[in-house]
């Protein structure tokens, strides 16, 4: 795919920090390496030695003082490596990705969503997604003046014709020489917010099809993807994206904690990259204490399917 069509201006005259750049050196470095370039403090010197966490099940998690010393300092930008490790794992399980993806952490799915549109809205752009939706996002797109092109819904999730009615003044060829059709289709797939409506496994497949056939990319915020009463989650459009147009949100909002403000973002690594230059200048990392990989253990089962955090995460 030409990410290049996707990514506006300012997001592609983004630069990587060099103090970024030295921290990740920093944190995989030997501990006889001392560096004062990134102004890292001495770990030493940090008050908090070790914790404990009592469980509501009674068991309790112990945060070393080697772990420690880790969460309370400055961490790469796309993560702390041993969660990220465990969360790229987790996907590879969930959603078996047909193409290449990588993963960074951020300070919840919204923060993703964020700093995605961020990177994709120039001017006054198209944005396809389902009416009413998430007043979060539509809270993202106010300021930038962005055109919603609403889509209808039903019990069933966003209605497929819905959508090829929005793009009817395109043709799909029109992708190749018009940059002011719509690229961006924001979709809630499980739980929608407001709606409670779940996209069907069917519609999926259309709605996919389309965005193939009209090459957009795909939004998936999904924070209830562990929240379902069926036996087997419908597969996610990661599951099925064989182009590399999608970009999906996951949370740990709503299974584990809100508060630790963790989620984080799968997706093709050239859009990634764009994301991870712009958290380099805001947040620098998501909070590495919030990141302990205590958090969240590795899940039960060789599939993955019956996913269980310490924390009480299950599907």
């Amino acid at each position: 795919m030409n990410y290049g069509r996707f990514i506006n201006s300012l997001s592609a005259a983004r630069q990587a920090s060099p103090l970024r750049l030295l921290t990740a050196i920093q944190v995989s470095a030997p501990p006889s390496l001392i560096s004062l370039a990134v102004g890292m403090p001495n770990s030493d010197m940090f008050p908090f030695k070790e914790a404990t966490v009592t469980l509501r099940s009674g068991k309790t998690l112990q945060i070393d003082e080697k772990q420690m010393r880790i969460a309370l300092q400055y961490a790469p930008t796309p993560g702390v490596p041993a969660l990220k490790k465990q969360l790229q794992d987790l996907q590879r399980k969930m959603h078996s990705p047909p193409t290449e993806t990588d993963l960074i952490v951020t300070s919840g799915s919204q923060d993703g969503i964020c700093k995605s549109f961020e990177m994709l809205l120039q001017g006054k752009s198209y944005v396809l997604m389902e009416e009413p939706s998430y007043p979060g996002t539509i809270s993202i797109l106010r300021p930038h003046k962005a055109n919603i092109l609403r889509l209808e819904g039903d019990k069933d999730g966003i209605i497929p014709n819905s959508l090829l009615k929005a793009l009817s003044p395109w043709k799909p060829s029109d992708a190749k020489t018009d940059t002011d059709m719509p690229k961006i289709l924001y979709v809630i797939p499980n739980g929608g917010n407001p709606t409670g409506s779940s996209i069907t496994l069917d519609r999926r497949k259309q709605i996919y099809q389309i965005a193939h056939d009209y090459d957009l990319l795909i939004l998936e915020d999904d924070p209830y993807y562990y929240l379902h009463f069926s036996k087997e989650p419908i597969p996610s459009f990661l599951s099925m994206d064989v182009d590399g147009r999608v970009l999906r949100f996951d949370s740990f909002s709503k299974v584990l904690s809100a508060g630790l403000r963790v989620g984080f973002t799968t997706g093709p690594r050239t859009l990634l990259e764009r994301i991870e230059l712009h958290m380099q200048v805001s947040i620098l990392n998501t909070s590495a204490l919030a990141q302990c990989p205590e958090f969240l253990q590795e899940p039960k089962g060789q599939d993955g399917k019956n996913c269980e955090c310490t924390l009480g995460w299950t599907s």
